[in-house]
């Protein structure tokens, strides 16, 4: 199956909105802290609410392409967010292959690798050969290994950052989360929270969000002062 054949494996018209047989969308890239953070939470509500979550792609480096391209870009920048664009690749690979449900797997392997497990370097280390070994440590089938390099996945990691940006704004990064009330969908950036609340916490905060998301005109609630992000103990609920 190619590229082009599954531009996003989408119907028009879950194109234009939630999949079916999905309650929200979560737009993913592995590499941001925020959004990992705020996927915990997700995952959490998820849990608790019987909730089910399209995870779905938004790219760190096609959201900074001038900086990325740049003649004088940082090699570090380049191999950071490259990094992230291989991993979605073979996510893309996975999900083009029938296995859409496993994209919520793979977040939490990446995204726990990448920032509590502390194989970050490894990962952005191992950026020009394709992750290979890397993938291969964390069960990624050998048929799926060579879709890190494949530059022709682009394809659909860029249409669906794109299909995120066209929803919440373009001057807006990750994470991006679409919502569904009476038949309308919601798509929003944010909520930037610097820990994952748990039980109660989490669907207090699930509910509000909830009701501003899909408060029909609403568009920007903001502080930007935050904490780090404490990213150590996000894995906590999933694995106690």
């Amino acid at each position: 199956m190619t590229t082009t054949e599954t531009l996003t494996d989408l119907s028009p018209d879950e194109a234009a909105g939630i999949a079916t047989g999905y309650d929200v969308e979560f737009f993913w890239d592995p590499l941001c802290p925020w959004a990992w953070i705020t996927s915990r939470w997700v995952a959490e509500v998820a849990r608790q609410r019987d909730l089910k979550v399209d995870w779905r792609f938004i790219s760190l480096r096609f959201l900074n392409a001038e900086k990325f391209e740049a003649a004088d870009a940082d090699p570090k920048f380049v191999a950071a967010l490259g990094t992230g664009t291989k991993l979605l690749r073979v996510a893309a690979a996975v999900r083009a292959a029938g296995d859409r449900d496993r994209m919520a797997a793979l977040y939490t392997q990446f995204g726990g690798d990448i920032h509590v497990r502390g194989r970050r370097d490894e990962m952005v280390e191992a950026y020009d050969d394709g992750l290979a070994a890397y993938l291969a440590s964390v069960g990624v089938e050998d048929e799926f290994l060579a879709a890190a390099n494949d530059e022709s996945w682009d394809e659909v990691i860029k249409a669906e950052t794109e299909g995120a940006l066209s929803r919440a704004g373009k001057d807006v990064g990750t994470p991006i989360i679409t919502f569904e009330r009476d038949g309308q969908q919601y798509s929003f950036f944010g909520p930037v929270i610097n820990k994952v609340p748990a039980g109660e916490d989490a669907l207090r905060l699930w509910d509000a969000m909830w009701e501003l998301a899909t408060f029909p005109g609403f568009a920007e609630l903001k502080r930007s002062l935050r904490g780090r992000p404490e990213v150590e103990s996000s894995l906590d609920l999933e694995q106690g």
